[in-house]
């Protein structure tokens, strides 16, 4: 398991109580909003109830940067388990936003269990929904999980702004694996970003030259961070993690993916472990992730500004 540097001593989850049944539970409200100033404009995330307390949007300079479709299209986490058999994709799927059920409907199987917001900071707690339900199919395979949503918990802490990079947004997540699941390998998508389709320029950071590179459409994953930019590069954002590469995983960590029929791109930061004889440890597995937004110019000085630190 790794530690956050940035996390408190105390994991946001411990601050819960006990848990209770689904009847005896309050619905904690999810709307809220945390703003600061970023060059010419202010950066603003907005939560919602309908997903969570996932970020439902972000706009930067006049320009919405989310593509808060469903229950899968937001700026959020995920993890992928493979429950001890062969692994299949989305089959064992707690998703923060909520499930493909949710479609687009009011509200999400996943249940917002904590937020606070205030100024430029804001932190919750959820618990998972999996992507599938009981009996779903995802590219053919079953759905490994027997109930909708899962046992499984991410807390995240939202900063805008670091000293002297105001266009950075601090992204501390702690996912909670449970007891009682067997698994030998954890795919955890510590942050994803689902964009409108006119973020349709792809790049890669190369941390030797510091300078942003054209990227192909992949799609997949490769080792340097990503930038996902208009045509003209007035808006763009991008993710970087002093976190990567996870060990044996050296080659990927850093997404990128364009869906020409949902008109949606989407980069993410991935963090693998394979523990094929110990297993999968229940407990708490954290990670730090920094997202850029701004021009495409001001993303790739924060960029070689946060490769210097």
């Amino acid at each position: 398991m790794k530690t956050c540097r940035l996390w408190p001593l105390v994991c946001l989850c411990c601050l819960l109580p006990a848990a209770m049944p689904l009847a005896a539970q309050q619905a904690v409200s999810g709307d809220a909003v945390i703003r600061a100033p970023a060059g010419k404009s202010e950066i603003v995330i907005t939560t919602t109830s309908r997903v969570a307390g996932a970020i439902h949007s972000l706009t930067w300079n006049g320009k919405e940067m989310i593509n808060s479709f469903d229950h899968g299209r937001q700026l959020q986490s995920a993890a992928n388990f493979d429950l001890g058999s062969r692994f299949t994709p989305e089959t064992f799927n707690p998703t923060e936003a909520g499930s493909s059920a949710d479609g687009r409907g009011p509200t999400s199987t996943s249940r917002l269990l904590r937020i606070t917001a205030s100024g430029n900071r804001l932190e919750t707690t959820t618990e998972m929904a999996f992507w599938l339900k009981p009996g779903q199919r995802s590219a053919g395979n079953l759905a490994k999980n027997s109930h909708p949503r899962s046992a499984h918990r991410v807390s995240k802490r939202v900063t805008i702004g670091l000293p002297d990079l105001p266009h950075v947004i601090q992204y501390d997540v702690t996912f909670t694996v449970p007891e009682g699941e067997k698994h030998r390998y954890a795919q955890f998508e510590a942050v994803t970003g689902y964009m409108p389709a006119e973020f349709q320029k792809f790049w890669k950071f190369n941390p030797g030259s510091g300078k942003l590179e054209p990227l192909s459409d992949g799609p997949g994953e490769q080792a340097w961070p990503v930038v996902l930019a208009t045509a003209a590069g007035s808006h763009a954002m991008g993710v970087y993690s002093p976190d990567q590469p996870s060990k044996g995983y050296e080659q990927a960590g850093y997404g990128r993916f364009r869906f020409e029929r949902e008109k949606v791109t989407k980069w993410n930061c991935v963090f693998r472990i394979r523990r094929p004889e110990k297993g999968i440890a229940p407990g708490d597995y954290a990670y730090h992730c920094l997202v850029i937004v701004g021009d495409l110019a001001t993303v790739e000085k924060t960029m070689q500004a946060l490769h210097a630190r």
